[in-house]
């Protein structure tokens, strides 16, 4: 994997917190291939038409702000890349700790797009 490709993942997935902390996906979609695959546990999403269409989910929760720690990135080879993310989700009106989740992401890159995104709950 160049690096190049790091950097686009790591822009990525800085482009992805913003949209899960704003709902303002616009941003996320000029990133992602015409035929990219949205693996998670909960859906399956094919192609840029459909994500458009379907990827309403990532937006803020209504009473918790959204925290992520800085992505880790590993090269897994093959334009494929990995990251386990910690999502910290606080109280609005206090900051206090509501609770936290693991998320593991990896991307397979192709002509500087995201081609395939899965992501797994792992804590």
């Amino acid at each position: 994997m160049s690096a190049e490709d790091l950097e686009f993942a790591r822009e990525f997935l800085d482009v992805l917190a913003t949209a899960a902390k704003t709902g303002d996906r616009a941003a996320l979609y000029s990133l992602l291939a015409h035929d990219v695959e949205w693996l998670t546990p909960q859906r399956d999403v094919h192609g840029l038409d459909a994500a458009r269409k379907e990827l309403t989910w990532v937006t803020p929760p209504e009473n918790l702000d959204l925290e992520f720690n800085e992505p880790e990135l590993n090269d897994l080879g093959g334009g494929r890349v990995v990251s386990d993310v910690l999502e910290v989700y606080r109280m609005k009106e206090t900051g206090e700790f509501a609770y936290a989740r693991d998320r593991r992401i990896q991307l397979t890159i192709r002509d500087g797009k995201v081609a395939r995104y899965e992501m797994w709950i792992v804590g």
